[in-house]
């Protein structure tokens, strides 16, 4: 259901990440406002199941098999996206996720885990490897689909980039800190392209969610009787509203930044829709 409505006929939007939880959801209603939405994936058939779902309730979408950090899959893509639906108006750069090899057991480290830790992953075990992958996923698969796609978007009226950070972008959670710095970058970058692209009328904004329940993340913030883990209870009680955030509670936002009717003028920020997370010092 979407909160409003925004014209968005014959504009060809590309989604990568397009299968996720978050980003399917976005692509549909970007496809309910008139938009040609075209779905990457890594996975083809996550791709073309969201896309089905969007053509079966009335909306034009393909879904494509695609690696943002391949620089000729994308512009495979590109091509396939061109032939079918035209030039690219707008990019939602959605990609993105962790790894289990970037992320510490703890979220303290203690002198006692020098001594044993077969168990546990410590800052001092992180895998390079997991590091590479979570930073190059999130910083480096925002900047080439930027690359590619927005060779289409130049002098184009309402052309624009969404990039997709997060709250860990603003305050760093704990045993994260591959993807913590990653997202960083992505705001970082989202302010550096908005000012390289203001010459070519190419707006470039980004989304940082909050702490949304998702069948992704449940298993982390959830017991096996439906109540909060610890770490759940620690993001509930940094989070004024009390609660975590709806998925489609992300459209409103995501649909401002999109039209160019209402927010022509705003260009280089990242907007939190997190609850107040980011306000919350904690006392």
């Amino acid at each position: 259901m979407l909160p409003f409505k925004i014209d968005l006929e014959e504009k060809v939007i590309v989604v990568t990440g397009g299968g996720g939880v978050l980003c399917s959801i976005f692509a549909e209603a970007l496809a309910q406002c008139g938009a040609k939405i075209a779905i990457l994936d890594l996975k083809e058939e996550t791709a073309v199941k969201t896309a089905d779902k969007i053509s079966g309730n009335g909306g034009t979408a393909i879904g494509i098999a695609a690696n943002v950090l391949e620089i000729e899959s994308l512009e495979k893509a590109k091509k396939i996206i061109n032939e079918k639906f035209g030039a690219v108006d707008i990019l939602i750069n959605g990609a993105g996720g962790n790894h289990p090899k970037g992320t510490t057991t703890k979220e303290y480290l203690y002198k006692e885990d020098l001594k044993d830790h077969s168990d546990i992953t410590t800052f001092f075990d992180l895998d390079p490897k997991g590091i590479e992958f979570t930073f190059n996923l999130n910083f480096i698969g925002t900047l080439l689909p930027s690359q590619v796609f927005s060779k289409d978007m130049i002098d184009k009226e309402g052309a624009c980039i969404i990039n997709i950070s997060s709250m860990n972008a603003y305050t760093p959670l704990t045993k994260i800190p591959a993807y913590s710095g990653a997202k960083a970058a992505v705001s970082n970058f989202t302010k550096w392209l908005a000012v390289h692209m203001s010459k070519v009328d190419i707006r470039v904004n980004a989304i940082a969610p909050g702490f949304f329940l998702t069948k992704q993340n449940e298993k982390l913030l959830l017991n096996d009787d439906g109540s909060f883990t610890e770490r759940a209870e620690k993001i509930i009680n940094q989070t004024p509203m009390e609660r975590f955030g709806k998925p489609e509670e992300l459209i409103g936002t995501l649909l401002w930044l999109v039209d160019n009717k209402a927010s022509g003028f705003v260009n280089g920020i990242t907007v939190p829709v997190d609850g107040g997370f980011s306000s919350y010092s904690g006392v």
